[in-house]
């Protein structure tokens, strides 16, 4: 609507100003009333039977020539002046403005309408997607950009986060390297070259990762992405209850009943049953998790296919996500780092993120296996994933194939 209004109100006024350009002789008329053919030849005879007479007087001319040339001026100006009226053949001053009003509108309207208006050209242009080839294309020509200018940090800053995303964690560290001092005072960038790294490193947070998410921590004790890096760095070290403490912050920060939160619980939950730390008896709450129902689970094999074999990281976590069909809320998750492939999984009411709302409720789900280098809740591009199935619930021979990378 605002792209509609801002094009019709210049293109309106402008229509109202050529308009009064052209029609300004019959908007604003003279003053004083023209002086028509007729008046201008009646006027001039006048004048030159005025002088025939003074050359008459005079005896210039006799009389004979004087009747002959005076006879002859009169049958002039009687031709002269019988004609119709300039004015008079112009007709209505009125008429005139109001029909070429309406020419003027009518083409305009033809040539606007049969040409294409700016809304289908604006929802033409929008409706062309991005490719993932335009996207590369744009990060590969801002690269070339960016090694004529060295010197700019923060350019360096944005192609290492260009790379990120796409998932090129080797060129995005190299770039974060070479914005040197931009990130230092940057929590997030910080927090995000530490995650590259790690990645790159199989996920091993041991030395420059680490340090790294110390100084975002440093910078921003309740940075999201520094408090999970750090609770994932501890808890690839066994330390689950230091996880436990980062986690349980983090939890804290994220708004109730999102996949986020429900995927940070279930961490602690892993966490908590690694270490053998127990949760506090206390009456069920909202992160409790119920007792698994005998019979009522899904278990089976997650493989993965051989061209994807290479993007596996060893600290890579697997999420298995159940759904109920034709919902996006997650009903239970399972995560557990990366392993050797084959690898077995099986879903219960004790992964359910909703007490309330267990897998035993449900007579299928719909599960899908997604591969994260981060282990956060939310989707992100580069992601190992599989199709979504529709699984009977009590099924226990369940085969998952991850086959595809998110783009």
């Amino acid at each position: 609507m605002n792209l509609v209004t801002s094009f019709l109100i210049p293109a309106f006024l402008l229509l109202i100003l050529v308009l009064v350009l052209l029609l300004r002789p019959f908007i604003f008329p003279a003053k004083r009333k023209a002086t028509s053919r007729r008046q201008m030849n009646a006027t001039i005879y006048r004048e030159e039977l005025d002088k025939l007479e003074a050359e008459h007087q005079s005896g210039v001319i006799n009389s004979v020539d004087y009747e002959i040339a005076h006879a002859e001026m009169r049958q002039r100006l009687f031709q002269d002046t019988i004609e119709e009226d300039d004015q008079e053949v112009a007709g209505s001053t009125k008429k005139t403005t109001i029909g070429l009003c309406i020419f003027i509108v009518l083409v305009s309207s033809v040539l606007y309408f049969s040409l294409g208006d700016v809304v289908r050209i604006a929802q033409r242009n929008s409706e062309q997607p991005v490719t993932q080839e335009g996207v590369e294309k744009m990060v590969a020509e801002f690269a070339v950009k960016m090694e004529k200018d060295p010197t700019n940090l923060k350019g360096w800053a944005m192609l290492a986060r260009s790379y990120r995303i796409l998932g090129r964690n080797e060129d995005a560290a190299k770039a974060y390297a070479r914005a040197g001092s931009f990130i230092d005072s940057d929590p997030q960038l910080l927090a995000d070259y530490a995650d590259v790294l790690a990645a790159n490193a199989d996920g091993s947070f041991a030395g420059k990762p680490l340090q790294l998410i110390n100084q975002a921590l440093k910078l921003d004790p309740n940075n999201l992405l520094a408090l999970w890096l750090s609770g994932t760095a501890a808890y690839n070290a066994n330390n689950y209850k230091a996880a436990i403490q980062t986690w349980e912050k983090l939890a804290k920060q994220i708004p109730p009943d999102t996949d986020e939160a429900r995927a940070i619980q279930g961490s602690i939950s892993e966490a908590r049953s690694k270490g053998g730390l127990a949760t506090t008896a206390v009456a069920p709450t909202p992160t409790s998790k119920p007792i698994a129902s005998p019979g009522k689970e899904i278990s089976g094999k997650i493989e993965i296919s051989a061209n994807l074999r290479s993007k596996m990281k060893s600290g890579d976590i697997v999420m298995v996500i159940a759904r109920k069909p034709g919902e996006r809320m997650p009903v239970a998750v399972l995560r557990v780092p990366a392993t050797d492939f084959p690898m077995s999984f099986t879903l219960n009411d004790a992964l359910a993120m909703n007490p309330s709302a267990p897998l035993s409720q449900l007579t299928e789900a719909s599960i899908e296996v997604r591969i994260s280098k981060t282990g956060m809740a939310k989707p992100e591009v580069g992601d190992l994933i599989s199709s979504a199935q529709t699984i009977k619930v009590g099924a226990n021979n369940v085969r998952l194939l991850v086959d595809q990378v998110r783009q």
